[in-house]
């Protein structure tokens, strides 16, 4: 039985303070449909297979945790890798307060906000998963939950929420540690479709910085993990293609049932800006922010040098590197 399970919380409990932390997704949950897209109550059970990983999600009676409930998980990822990139010591098991998760993810905070996560908090604890996902140089066949446990302190029966106490999954945790994560724009925690943000995950995952990413629909459909018919499925595609709304990405419907992913930003044409960092520069960007996502990083410094008026750079591999290690000095502090 688990420390909150057993009444009394551990004793190496990390607390969620960091201010402003980049939200930050873990690789496992964005390549696989561990989530559901649904928006009633998911009682089925999702066995997926490709390339080698098999993964079975059984949900429980309050249903399987939705992408949306995965906000939860986003925000404490988020805070534990602004912590170790500042050199303290956390734990998987995380206090929070509810207001602060709820505004990081751009939620209300009225009294709905607050019984909706408790639910979310239900559906995350009762949602397991057995699978053979990698974590952390691992590959280990295992049954859990998304998060082990989980507690809400009030100030009084029926008071709005002080605090609330996480126990994350040993395999979650584990992602955490060997840093197996990605940075996410935080207009994703705009996005109200769930078929858009599973979209968006999959973009940043595969795509990145690259010119462009391209991937099958019918292959699309089956990582994102849409239960809709595939003909209603494409035509969600379309809609997204139409109203532009991704962050970050555009899409584009090609011959033969395809989808393109291309990144709204662009290095900069010959004589107008800064060329691509070399992997020198972002190796040496790696040491001074570790567990940091370096390509997020030189696109941050771009649109910082953009509006910072565009000035000339006699060197910009050392430009950037300066600011990397300002930004550095800065999170220390």
């Amino acid at each position: 039985m688990n420390d909150l399970a057993a009444g009394g919380p551990p004793g190496d409990f990390f607390v969620c303070d960091v201010f402003g932390a980049r939200p930050k997704n873990d690789l496992g949950t964005m390549e696989h449909p561990i989530f559901s897209l649904a928006t009633k109550p998911d009682r089925r059970i999702l066995n997926y297979t490709h390339n080698g990983t098999d993964v079975t999600v059984t949900p429980s009676v309050r249903g399987r945790a939705t992408i949306h409930d995965k906000d939860i998980l986003i925000y404490c990822v988020s805070q534990l890798m602004a912590a170790i990139n500042a050199g303290r010591t956390v734990s998987r098991h995380l206090r929070l307060r509810a207001h602060d998760l709820l505004t990081a993810t751009n939620r209300d905070t009225s009294g709905d906000s607050y019984a909706r996560l408790v639910q979310a908090f239900e559906r995350l604890a009762g949602t397991r998963i057995t699978t053979n996902i990698e974590t952390g140089g691992q590959e280990t066949t295992a049954g859990f939950g998304l998060i082990e446990a989980w507690e809400v302190v009030r100030k009084s029966r029926g008071g709005r929420m002080m605090s609330v106490s996480v126990t994350l999954s040993e395999w979650l945790y584990r992602a955490v540690l060997s840093k197996s994560v990605l940075t996410l724009s935080r207009d994703y925690f705009r996005l109200r479709k769930p078929l858009e943000r599973r979209v968006y995950e999959l973009a940043r995952k595969h795509c990145g910085r690259q010119p462009d990413w391209q991937i099958g629909v019918g292959v699309l459909h089956l990582k994102a993990g849409s239960t809709a018919p595939l003909r209603v499925f494409r035509a969600a595609l379309r809609r997204m293609i139409a109203e532009d709304h991704l962050p970050d990405y555009t899409l584009e419907e090609l011959p033969g049932d395809r989808l393109r992913v291309r990144p709204r930003r662009t290095a900069p044409a010959p004589g107008t800006g800064p060329a691509p960092m070399s992997e020198e520069t972002l190796e040496a960007a790696r040491a001074h922010l570790p567990g940091w996502d370096v390509h997020a990083l030189e696109a941050e410094w771009r649109a910082w040098w953009e509006a910072s008026g565009r000035k000339r750079l006699a060197a910009p591999d050392r430009a950037f590197l300066g600011w990397c290690r300002n930004k550095a000095a800065r999170n220390k502090g």
